[in-house]
């Protein structure tokens, strides 16, 4: 089998989130159980595998493993798989890869700056919106004060396939100081349909970006994630719902990863459509190494 990694969502080379992509002859005859095997092996956020190099009902099919378990979507998996796919199977300009993966077919837009991919943008499912939190229930986990919470805008469940819990905090500072409670955080979600949890604020370390973002998940196995597509996602949907930054579409620049030395960007545009809200989630992936699988 071939194997590639990849870093998506990057600013250049060993940033962003890192990613294992399977390919070619042999993943088709590999168990579930040797994918999960494989996946805890690379120890990444999430290794992805494609079965064939032939499409079906127009697109790839893709699975997708943490080190703990599969995942019906992800984002930053589903971005790397289809530039791997447009790089490695491909090998030629389009401008759209389809994903077959457990949530459904996912599309991917290429954008090219020459004949470079430049940047990937992956239409995710409608937002929905479920269970609401209390500030002081959340700021317990993240050892927060409650008054760190903007209380203007809810705490809430969104997916656009997996769900997150949507925490909007007021300062850079808050995001800083956040050291998540593991055994408040796991009583938490016991009782609760998402299993991860993501925070912003409209500080930036960066001055041309619009939010700084953190996301927690030791129950997946990432403790925190450089750059997460999926969570971003719903956060897109979130800005969108609550009129975070008024009522035009949004079309904006997050950071993600700074505080654990992986810079990352996501590139997030979401509107209200005939549908539901439609969001795009978009980011560059880079090509780090590639090699055989034994």
């Amino acid at each position: 089998m071939n194997f590639y990694i990849v870093d998506v969502f990057a600013v250049g080379k060993y940033t962003g989130n890192q990613l294992a992509v399977f390919a070619g002859d042999g993943v088709g005859e590999l168990s579930d159980t040797e994918m999960q095997r494989i996946a805890k092996e690379m120890n990444y956020s999430e290794t992805t595998f494609i079965p064939s190099t032939e499409m079906r009902e127009g697109g790839y099919d893709v699975r997708i493993f943490t080190p703990e378990q599969e995942l019906p979507f992800a984002g930053h998996p589903t971005l790397g798989t289809a530039y791997i796919i447009q790089q490695e199977l491909v090998k030629n300009r389009v401008e759209k890869v389809n994903l077959n993966l457990k949530v459904g077919q996912i599309p991917v837009t290429l954008h090219y700056a020459g004949d470079k991919v430049e940047w990937l943008w992956m239409q995710q499912k409608t937002p929905t919106f479920g269970q609401g939190f209390s500030a002081d229930k959340i700021a317990s986990v993240l050892n927060l004060d409650g008054s760190e919470i903007d209380s203007r805008f809810p705490i809430e469940e969104v997916s656009t396939g997996v769900p997150f819990i949507i925490v909007p905090l007021k300062t850079l500072q808050a995001i800083k100081r956040i050291k998540v409670n593991k055994d408040k955080y796991f009583e938490l979600i016991e009782k609760t349909q998402a299993k991860a949890i993501l925070v912003f604020c409209p500080e930036t370390y960066s001055p041309e970006n619009n939010l700084n973002v953190r996301m927690f998940a030791d129950y997946l196995g990432v403790p925190e994630d450089p750059a997460t597509g999926s969570a971003n996602g719903c956060l897109a949907g979130y800005l969108v719902e609550y009129s975070y930054f008024g009522e035009a579409p949004i079309n904006i620049r997050v950071e993600q990863g700074y505080e654990i030395g992986r810079p990352s960007l996501l590139l997030l545009k979401a509107q209200r459509g005939k549908q539901g809200i439609e969001v795009s989630v978009g980011g560059k992936v880079i090509l780090v190494a590639k090699g055989e699988f034994v």
